[in-house]
């Protein structure tokens, strides 16, 4: 088999460089004397730096980082929008970008003549349109306004209307900027839906978003772009928790600045100990121990929580006190205490290990969260090839 059997895309080393002009044109005779000084007054914009990757097919992988970090310029590179300066983009299959939705729509035909013109741009015929035409108006909610003319829709609308089109397209491949971001409630529920679909499906998904939690359900894989390098990959998990990193304030001198603890300060998490290294399939609980100080006050009180992960970096099961329905501790400065969590036993054989956090309830600023602080083992003769491994139950009753 071909080592390209299995890849959707596949990024080398791709550096994006844009031109940025500094001289101001006043008149036609500077105008034409600035073509002869133009390379003297220009900038090198550095949007992306070196940046490889792979794309399995099949996969949902993600593409996350703050606003200018250069994710939506490598979006647009992997919808051949851009060429890259440098680099290459090897894409195996049909791609279909869900990007810069409605581009191509006329704003002086009706909704309805639009849906017929995007589908001829999509490769549908006339015939083929009009036996989907229903369903794209009923998902788009827009039966009441087909008839008026584009430029008398909201944008809102506008987006609806081009997605409920883009969702027709066929494709091996769909890039998506930001999608779930429009509309509203109701509609973006409709978009939730539409991708666990596609991820049912096993379609290969390349998807933009600030939204972690969506990254987190949906994604497989991704990639953390910032300041135009690629500087974080892996699970979806591993990745949402080193974005959160980047926006944690460093206010206080106590802020921790490590690559294990991270925050912006006011507590210190002294220790985590589990009551034992080793635990077998008779142990029913899993037993940890964290130690917090407050080096501030915090009289709205401090929420805390931990989040267990396996040896593949995929987080299994965590929680904190807000879930729980605990009431925040109110600490003043200088203050300690000591919190004892016991976790049924479901872990399947395997290492794992503890993220401890302490929250602000007031800000839901995190004050420090503690990566792989403590590690504990599991053997289970009961091994399953799942995440977890619950003592399940069977009865069989034969019928004679």
């Amino acid at each position: 088999m071909s080592t390209t059997d299995n890849v959707a895309i596949k990024v080398e080393n791709v550096s994006k460089d844009f031109v940025l002009p500094h001289e101001k044109v006043t008149s036609i005779k500077s105008a034409f004397t600035g073509m002869f000084t133009r390379n003297r007054t220009k900038e090198a914009q550095h949007a992306l730096k070196d940046i490889s990757f792979e794309i399995k097919k099949g996969e949902f992988f993600g593409i996350v980082g703050r606003n200018g970090s250069g994710k939506s310029t490598m979006l647009k590179i992997l919808a051949n929008i851009y060429q890259p300066t440098k680099g290459k983009v090897h894409t195996y299959g049909k791609l279909v970008p869900f990007i810069e939705l409605g581009v191509g729509f006329n704003p002086e035909l009706t909704g309805r003549e639009n849906v017929y013109l995007n589908g001829a741009m999509l490769g549908f015929s006339h015939k083929e349109v009009a036996a989907m035409y229903d369903d794209i108006v009923a998902f788009a909610e827009l039966e009441r306004f087909m008839d008026q003319k584009l430029k008398n829709y909201s944008s809102g609308m506008q987006v609806r209307l081009a997605f409920s089109m883009a969702t027709r397209s066929e494709a091996d491949i769909l890039l998506v900027d930001e999608v779930l971001a429009v509309g509203d409630a109701d509609f973006q529920r409709k978009c939730f839906e539409y991708f666990r679909e596609l991820k049912r499906n096993k379609k290969t998904v390349v998807f933009v978003s600030h939204d972690m939690d969506a990254i987190r359900e949906f994604c497989d894989k991704a990639v953390l772009i910032d300041k135009s390098e690629l500087i974080c990959e892996g699970s979806s998990e591993k990745v949402s928790r080193e974005y959160t990193k980047l926006f944690a304030e460093r206010k206080e001198k106590n802020t921790v600045e490590s690559s294990e603890k991270w925050g912006a300060g006011g507590v210190e998490i002294k220790s985590v100990n589990f009551s034992k290294k080793v635990y077998n399939e008779q142990d029913e609980l899993v037993e940890v121990k964290v130690s917090i100080q407050s080096t501030r006050d915090f009289p709205d009180g401090l929420l805390t929580g931990i989040a267990i992960n396996n040896e593949m970096g995929q987080s299994v099961c965590g929680t904190n006190s807000r879930i729980l329905g605990i009431k925040s501790v109110v600490l003043k400065s200088g203050e300690s205490i000591t919190q004892s969590w016991t976790i049924p036993n479901i872990f399947n054989e395997g290492k794992y290990t503890i993220e401890p956090a302490a929250i602000d309830a007031s800000t839901s600023e995190v004050c420090e969260w503690w990566s792989d602080a403590a590690t504990f083992r599991v053997v289970n003769e009961q091994k399953t090839p799942y995440p977890v491994a619950p003592k399940i139950g069977l009865q069989t009753v034969k019928e004679l």
